[in-house]
C-alpha cells in the first residue's frame, strides 16, 4: 500500500516552492507537513517567520502562506516501509503534477529541497516532464530537517535555509544547485 501526501500549503502569490520527498509516519497519522517533533523544520521556520510549532498548525501554515512560502512533496504516492527517505520505493513513486502547480503559481522563483531525496526525486521523476520554461526556476538543495540527519548541527540548518529563504532573488552560487542555479 502507497502512502499519500497531502494538499499543497499555498496561494498565488507564492515565490517559493519547499519541496519535501513524503510525509513520514508520524505526519501521515497527524496529517500536517512535518509533525515528527523531533523534526527540525517548524524550528526553522519559527525562527526565520515566526511559525514555530509553539503555534497551531494552521497558523504555522498561515504564516508560510502570508510569507510567500508554497510547500509540498515530490511525491504524491509511493510505498516506503517506515519514515527513511531511503526506504521509498522508487519503482513505486507516483510524482506530483509540480508542472501543474508551477504554472498556477507563476510568481515561484525558487524551488528549495528539504534534502537530498527529495532532490534526487525531482530530477528522477519530476524534471523530464517540464517545459523548457518551468525548468528555468532556480534550486536550492537544503539540509534535511529530518531526525535522521542528525550530524548536521541545528544552527548550521537555520544558517543554510535562511540564507536561502531570505535571499530568494539573490542567488549565491555557494548556496544554490551548480551550474547556473538551475537543475
Amino acid at each position: 500500500m502507497n502512502d499519500k501526501c497531502f494538499p499543497p500549503i499555498a496561494d498565488t502569490h507564492a515565490r517559493i516552492l519547499i519541496l519535501g520527498s513524503l510525509p513520514g509516519q508520524v505526519s501521515l497519522q497527524r496529517q500536517q507537513y512535518y509533525a515528527q517533533p523531533q523534526n527540525a523544520f517548524w524550528k526553522i521556520m519559527g525562527r526565520l517567520f515566526d511559525a514555530g510549532p509553539e503555534r497551531p498548525y494552521a497558523e504555522r501554515a498561515q504564516r508560510l502562506v502570508l510569507n510567500g512560502i508554497a510547500l509540498w512533496d515530490v511525491c504524491a504516492s509511493a510505498q516506503r516501509p517506515g519514515s527513511l527517505d531511503a526506504a521509498i520505493v522508487h519503482s513505486s513513486v507516483v510524482p506530483n503534477d509540480l508542472a501543474a502547480f508551477l504554472a498556477h503559481h507563476p510568481g515561484i522563483g525558487l524551488i528549495g529541497f528539504n534534502g537530498g531525496k527529495a532532490a534526487n526525486l525531482f530530477r528522477r521523476q519530476v524534471l523530464p516532464g517540464l517545459p523548457a520554461g518551468l525548468r528555468a526556476i532556480r534550486t536550492a538543495t537544503l539540509p534535511s530537517t529530518s531526525p535522521a540527519h542528525a550530524a548536521m548541527p541545528f544552527e548550521e540548518k537555520l544558517t543554510r535555509w535562511a540564507a536561502v529563504l531570505q535571499n530568494p532573488d539573490q542567488p549565491d552560487p555557494n548556496i544554490f544547485d551548480r551550474g547556473t542555479n538551475r537543475l
